[in-house]
């Protein structure tokens, strides 16, 4: 085979596959290498792109390359096990690798900045350490003084260094530099890190399931290996990863733990400081560019032994990868739900194969699928089936409100509960998953509600604000006075958490009450703010959202009371009931979860529904083998799969008539095994102004779904209406809306 001159280079951009380029004018073959980055040229723009291959031939005659117009770095940005899971990314996922690739990169990196900003030094030169500083203290003491510090600096003193000395430093520092005394070298700094502990703590006494657990996974450092780790809720998974982490850091190897929450990771950060003595790296969305890029320097150099962080941290590039965790592996956020849809749960399986380590998959509800995965040796199930210590597990028992009353939300039996609790010291946590003051806004004497004019919804009270807001668009309007149909006045229907905080702090007056949720949060370090609280026993009630059922720990918590558990128990969705459960039994989880026995109530005007009655009597495990039998039943994932091909328009039949096209193409070129449904309006037909509908495709195995994809998705935007919409394919979809 001929000198590779063909360079094929991922481009940002929304099309499929890579592209032919030549290489720069004066750079060697050598020097490129899969994983650097090269500024191309593409149609009237020049876009930074990633070499991905480097190969003899192109489809195209070598008239027509164009050559990139420079090579930005000297090593690869991405390691190869990276470069793998991109590429395996973009093929499963049908989605352009170029815009793959920028969720694998910062912002700024994307932008061509260095992956190392170089920094400038100033060292003593042979002349300046030879010179007697006493006798240059007589005539110039503060370049005696300054010199006297460069010289002390073996590695060289930087230009921030030099000017946290007292006096005129730029002055005698230009002397210096003119008496060629010192001199400034241009270095790659290493990265900054916040401090690590000084003195690290040790951890509690391990239960024996946790023993055997720590054992199981530790024996497969080295080696892939996935494993299902399913604890009751307080059993002390995080604790099994600490022991985990410990035994690969001690082995000079990164571990990467994925978190569902950006909530949760300043508290688990904490925790893992006081653990060990070395530098981390946070990476999730809500760092600035400039954070996020100092994070993943840290990590790609390998200066931070351990990074956390949420979804796109799967991506971060990590020299020499050890164990990745997937803790609250159930959680829906692990899967991005708009442009380039991957799960990140998924992908940490398939890296820690690529990369030959294990990987640990947490929850005290496993996913539908973990579990048949596990049930199939695919994983190997660990159980931690006891909250260590003397933490028993919460007796759990359901108000029927049909037989007691309830004002704002709340019942008779379980006021007095909270009563109670409070009585004895200890704090009380009400789950209501609405937030807003209250889901409506009622017309008694036309029957009016508020709707949102470019959504099939209706407006949410926000009181605080006195706004009305759609929870799914955004839209936001003032308040009526009164009903513009009748004249009447408005009345607020139903309950939300500011609603619900207000009712509380006029039950129990004196008595500290928070909330959180989406609006309460918004504000940096806000989340942050109101846990202390809750830790510190300055907070008795905490009424909140979802937010509050992903792995907090509340010591204090006796009380979980479920205000609407009717929420979840009618979803259209086939996953509905898996999400009502994994969320009921993730918030009453939050309950006695140290030494004093913990009481969760369930609100409810459907007390005998079966799935309700299962989870209560049975457990989670329980719901888990009967809701998997059901799937199988029916058909639905794990023992089916699924790709949705999702249509929006500004014109109703525009979306319905471009997937209808689809679906005839689907059905021409399908193979074996692959059903086409639809195309048919989606459940909420219109969204954001925007008219939308869908078309599934479901196969009983996954490859004849993945070949039809390919050939499929090509042709895609060549059909009759295709301009006409907005379209996107997401392979193994969480939501079918």
């Amino acid at each position: 085979m001929a000198d590779p001159i063909i360079l094929k280079v991922a481009v940002p951009v929304p099309l499929p596959g890579l592209f032919d380029y030549l290489p720069p004018d004066g750079v060697s073959t050598a020097s490129l290498r899969p994983g650097c980055r090269l500024r191309v040229p593409f149609g009237s723009k020049v876009l930074v792109g990633v070499l991905m291959q480097l190969t003899a031939h192109s489809d195209l005659p070598r008239r027509r390359l164009k050559a990139a117009r420079a090579l930005l770095d000297t090593e690869p940005v991405l390691p190869p096990g990276l470069l793998r899971l991109v590429s395996w990314a973009a093929a499963y996922y049908q989605h352009p690798v170029g815009e793959v690739m920028e969720a694998a990169l910062p912002a700024l990196l994307r932008a061509g900045r260095p992956v190392f900003q170089p920094q400038t030094v100033y060292l003593a030169t042979t002349a300046g350490m030879q010179t007697d500083l006493h006798q240059m203290g007589h005539r110039a003491p503060r370049q005696a003084q300054l010199l006297a510090a460069i010289r002390q600096a073996a590695s060289g003193l930087s230009r921030a260094d030099v000017a946290a000395t007292a006096g005129d430093w730029r002055g005698a520092l230009g002397k210096l530099l003119q008496k060629g005394l010192c001199e400034a070298v241009s270095r790659h700094p290493n990265c900054s890190a916040p401090p690590v502990a000084s003195s690290p703590t040790a951890g509690p006494t391990l239960t024996a399931a946790q023993q055997q657990a720590v054992a199981a996974i530790g024996a497969q450092l080295g080696s892939y290996a996935t494993f299902l780790l399913d604890g009751v809720t307080g059993s002390g998974k995080t604790e099994v990863y600490l022991q985990v982490i410990s035994a690969v850091l001690a082995k000079d190897r990164q571990a990467l733990l994925l978190v569902p929450e950006i909530g949760l990771t300043p508290q688990l950060l904490a925790r893992f400081q006081k653990r060990f003595a070395v530098p981390m790296a946070v990476l999730h969305s809500a760092l600035s560019d400039k954070e996020r890029l100092d994070a993943w320097r840290r990590a790609a150099s390998g200066q931070a032994r351990l990074v956390i962080g949420t979804r796109s941290a799967i991506f971060a590039a990590l020299p020499a990868p050890g164990l990745i965790v997937v803790d609250e592996e159930h959680d829906a956020s692990f899967k991005q739900q708009d442009g380039f849809r991957y799960s990140a749960r998924d992908l940490a399986v398939l890296r820690g194969r690529h990369e030959n380590i294990p990987v640990i998959l947490g929850s005290a509800t496993p996913c539908l699928e973990t579990i048949h995965n596990a049930s199939k040796r695919r994983y190997r199930h660990l159980v931690l089936p006891e909250r260590p210590g003397s933490a028993t597990h919460p007796e759990m028992r359901i108000i029927d409100l049909r037989a007691h009353a309830a004002q704002h939300g709340l019942s008779t039996p379980l006021v007095a509960a909270i009563g109670k609790h409070l009585d004895a010291g200890s704090q009380v946590l009400l789950f209501l998953n609405r937030r807003g003051y209250a889901p409506a806004l009622f017309c008694s004497g036309c029957g009016w509600i508020a709707p949102c004019d470019r959504c099939d919804a209706r407006m949410t009270l926000h009181r605080a604000r006195e706004r009305l807001r759609c929870h799914h668009c955004g839209r936001e309007s003032r308040v009526p006075a009164h009903c513009g149909n009748c004249g009447e006045a408005l009345k607020a229907l139903g309950q939300g958490t500011e609603r619900m905080e207000e009712t509380l702090q006029s039950l129990f007056p004196g008595t500290a009450v928070a909330r959180i949720d989406r609006d309460s949060t918004q504000r940096r370090g806000s989340m942050h703010r109101l846990l202390e609280d809750v830790h510190a026993g300055r907070t008795q009630i905490l009424v909140g959202t979802q937010m509050l059922t992903k792995g907090h720990h509340f010591p204090g918590v006796t009380l979980v009371g479920v205000l609407n558990a009717d929420q979840g128990l009618f979803g259209s969705d086939f996953r509905a009931n898996e999400r009502f459960a994994q969320t009921l039994v993730q918030v009453a989880g939050r309950a006695g979860r140290a030494d004093r026995p913990g009481e969760v109530l369930i609100q409810t005007a459907y007390p005998e529904h079966p799935l309700l009655q299962r989870l209560v009597t049975e457990g989670y495990t329980a719901f888990a083998a009967a809701a998997l039998d059901e799937r199988r039943q029916a058909q639905w994932p794990p023992y089916s799969h699924l790709a949705l091909l999702r249509a929006e328009a500004a014109a109703r039949d525009a979306p319905l008539q471009f997937l209808t096209h689809a679906a005839k193409l689907a059905r021409q070129i399908r193979g074996g095994g692959v059903t086409v449904l639809g195309p048919a309006p989606a459940p909420m037909e219109k969204r954001a102004g925007r008219y939308r509908a869908q078309l599934l495709l479901q196969s009983a195995k996954r490859e004849p779904l993945q070949q039809l994809l390919r050939s499929w998705r090509a042709s895609l935007g060549e059909l009759p209406g295709a301009r006409r919409v907005r379209w996107s394919l997401d392979v193994d979809p969480l939501e079918l809306f």
